[in-house]
């Protein structure tokens, strides 16, 4: 991979020994004759190490290339996961990102005249805001849907005849549930595309069908992350099959536990060098992801997207459970709306249970189909519609006691 070489040598050019975080790390490295020797010489970056960096560097922390003066884009990180992180770019660096969502809009289908609709706030997590700069930027016309409730949106979607729809998986569903609600089906709306990002939903077969079903239109999975950027957009061809943006990343799939490449045909967790963003890069990062490599040309793409997190896995009597696996199972039964899981470890043996948004007899459906599927009885409790948490952009639906 010649290409990906020069990328390499030409990133650690630009950011040695300029960047702090990366000359503490690694030191006046040469530059590399192969993949194999870049592999096998660079250690890789952890979000612990990025979060402990930002406590010992605050604000910012020190993973800089140039004078912070030159940075002029402010992001911070969902937090999900523990304290958001916060990231700057410079305008080559920005740049940079809007290229990538642009091969993003393209992968989907989406082009210049076409109106693409964003149903959420203004706010400091990267999300959808770099595609929607990236929208107007390639003369896609942007429909901001900030500080609306769920109902505006909808009519603002149908005033502004977006064809175009850009959310969560999870929000996808809530529009739908909502329009049903105020008789305007969303169907009707005239959506033939949605792009969703944020959560696993798009490249699960029982989450995508559902979303399709009730719009009516295709739906494109899209990942990235506040730190590294937009990584992939579902192959046109196959909605199983997510494309990675090979030009502006190297990728490796490695086994979590040993840290080696993983074996051919096995699933491993994504790690990614960022090979542009030379400003605020990230080299051979582990995304904590798990995906399956497939064959696709002389590269990879992943066979169903993102499979889950390595650090959301739970062992419930000696079965893995993930979040998308839940997720796909309560999605194939249409008539829930939302749904909690509570995984109690404050005893030696691991406890999972559901609360859902649905009628008795569904939970009880639900309850059935989970059984079969991890063979495990797992309790499922029907609660009032409305009394759980509705989410815009990540749903954090698994709360854990310990």
């Amino acid at each position: 991979m010649p290409d990906t070489l020069d990328s390499l040598n030409r990133l650690f050019a630009a950011i040695l020994p300029a960047n702090a975080f990366y000359q503490r790390k690694l030191g006046d490295l040469p530059s590399f004759n192969s993949i194999a020797e870049f592999s096998a010489s660079v250690p890789f970056t952890t979000k612990e190490e990025l979060a402990a960096d930002h406590e010992e560097h605050p604000p910012y922390g020190s993973t800089h290339s140039f004078p912070l003066a030159s940075y002029h884009r402010f992001h911070q990180t969902s937090g999900t996961r523990g304290k958001p992180l916060i990231w700057l770019d410079d305008p080559a660096g920005w740049s940079w990102i809007l290229d990538n969502w642009e091969w993003v809009w393209r992968g989907a289908g989406v082009a210049a005249g076409d109106t693409a609709f964003f149903p959420f706030s203004f706010g400091p997590f990267l999300g959808f805001w770099a595609g929607f700069e990236a929208a107007t930027r390639m003369g896609i016309r942007a429909v901001p849907g900030g500080g609306l409730s769920s109902e505006d949106r909808l009519h603002l979607l149908q005033r502004s005849q977006s064809t175009v729809l850009c959310c969560t998986p999870t929000y996808a569903l809530r529009l739908a549930e909502v329009g049903g609600k105020i008789g305007l089906p969303v169907a009707s709306l005239g959506v033939t595309t949605i792009i969703v990002c944020g959560e696993p939903g798009g490249s699960i077969p029982a989450v995508r069908a559902r979303i399709e079903t009730a719009w009516g239109a295709r739906v494109f999975d899209h990942h990235g992350m506040t730190e590294v950027g937009p990584v992939s957009v579902s192959s046109a061809s196959d909605p199983d099959l997510l494309l990675l943006r090979h030009e502006s990343y190297f990728a490796e799939v490695i086994d979590p536990a040993s840290g080696r490449p993983a074996a051919d045909g096995e699933s491993g967790e994504l790690v990614l060098t960022t090979l542009g963003r030379h400003g605020s890069p990230l080299v051979r990062y582990r995304t904590g992801d798990l995906v399956q490599p497939v064959p696709h040309g002389d590269r990879f793409a992943l066979k169903g997207g993102i499979l889950a997190r390595t650090d959301d896995m739970v062992v419930v009597r000696g079965i893995n459970i993930h979040p998308s696996s839940i997720d796909a199972v309560v999605r194939s039964i249409d008539g829930i709306a939302e749904y909690q899981v509570e995984i109690d470890q404050r005893s030696a043996l691991t406890e999972l249970a559901l609360q859902v948004e649905a009628p008795d007899e569904l939970a009880a459906a639900l309850a059935q189909k989970l059984r079969s599927t991890f063979s495990l009885r797992i309790p499922v409790t029907p609660v009032a519609p409305g009394s759980l948490p509705a989410f815009e952009v990540k749903a954090k639906r698994w709360n854990i006691l310990r």
